[in-house]
């Protein structure tokens, strides 16, 4: 296996990139080129996700979409997200919390150089020790992609502690404590609501394309804080439709109130207490509503969290003692 490389800093003077940034999930790869100063130069997004790519293919992919950023000579290239899992370009072992920035970093898995450029997978983190999982006394959580907006985000905030939000098809709550994450919990909130609008019964009276109705949305909010099951609170978006309570737009509102506060419900927090909210802007917009309306402080993030967290542990392994994140905006 290769072993990791030692780094000085690039001298802020050096025509080469300092590094490549890729964060590939699960339907799309998307990377950036950060000069030596740490600006970003370029960008590319690309539907080309990890199934998209055929078994044993990655090296050959990676190097299609990125060989010419390669040629340039980086001194690092970092990837994020499901390039690390099982059907993955290779497994990388998830770090287990609580886990502190500098184990992390210890736990990069080092790939075969492409074209002579040191390269690791960011792992993962789980939430469960593997000794204690089984099915009645320990069930294990786990993500990809996420723990590097965690990190970048705790950067741009200038913070070690924090509650943080990064809502998606799966939903994560990540708890931050002295520049530790100490524990997450996942919540399939999209994937429901995908499920729900296309292949249930609810789907004949909403219009999931509809754009968000506030009022509606708030409805569903605080119909999700009943103690009637989730099951039930689903029916009576039905429901409530039949009866001309809700039109389509307002339904498929109200369905993402439930929805959305049923982990609101889940993950109490505290009026004035301050969430950082990592994601697409459409998500950002509807659980900053949800925060808001229950009393805390929504502080956005979008792509800018992903490429400021590569670029810290581009600083942790040149020992640099600044940490400047990358700008939004691509350099002249």
């Amino acid at each position: 296996m290769p072993q990791p490389p030692s780094f000085t800093a690039r001298a802020p003077g050096d025509p080469r990139p300092r590094m490549l940034a890729i964060d590939w999930g699960t339907t799309s790869l998307r990377g950036v080129r950060i000069d030596a100063q740490g600006h970003i130069t370029e960008r590319r997004a690309l539907p080309q996700g990890i199934l998209q790519v055929a078994p044993g293919g990655f090296a050959d992919a990676f190097a299609q979409h990125f060989g010419d950023w390669l040629a340039e000579d980086p001194q690092l290239c970092l990837l994020s997200g499901m390039v690390g899992s099982r059907q993955g370009w290779q497994e990388a072992a998830y770090c287990p919390c609580p886990a502190d920035f500098s184990a992390l970093c210890s736990q990069l898995l080092w790939l075969d150089n492409p074209q002579g450029v040191p390269t690791a997978i960011v792992p993962g983190m789980s939430s469960l020790a593997q000794s204690q999982v089984d099915a009645v006394h320990g069930v294990p959580d786990v993500m990809r992609g996420e723990e590097i907006q965690v990190i970048g985000a705790l950067a741009l905030m200038g913070s070690r502690d924090g509650l943080l939000l990064l809502p998606g098809t799966h939903s994560k709550w990540v708890q931050a404590q002295n520049s530790s994450i100490t524990g997450f919990k996942t919540f399939m909130t999209g994937e429901l609501f995908a499920l729900l609008a296309q292949h249930s019964i609810l789907g004949k009276t909403l219009d999931s394309s509809a754009a968000l109705d506030e009022a509606a949305f708030i409805q569903g909010l605080e119909r999700a804080q009943s103690a009637d099951s989730l099951s039930h609170l689903l029916f009576g978006t039905r429901a409530l439709s039949l009866f001309g309570a809700l039109d389509p737009a307002q339904s498929a509102s109200y369905l993402s109130g439930l929805l959305i506060g049923q982990e609101l419900r889940t993950m109490p927090t505290a009026a004035g207490s301050r969430v950082a909210v990592i994601g697409s802007s459409t998500l950002v917009q509807r659980y900053s509503l949800a925060l808001r309306h229950v009393g805390c402080e929504a502080v956005a993030f979008g792509d800018e969290a992903t490429w400021a967290g590569h670029q810290a542990i581009y600083d942790h392994l040149t020992q640099t003692t600044s940490s400047t994140p990358p700008s939004l905006t691509p350099q002249p």
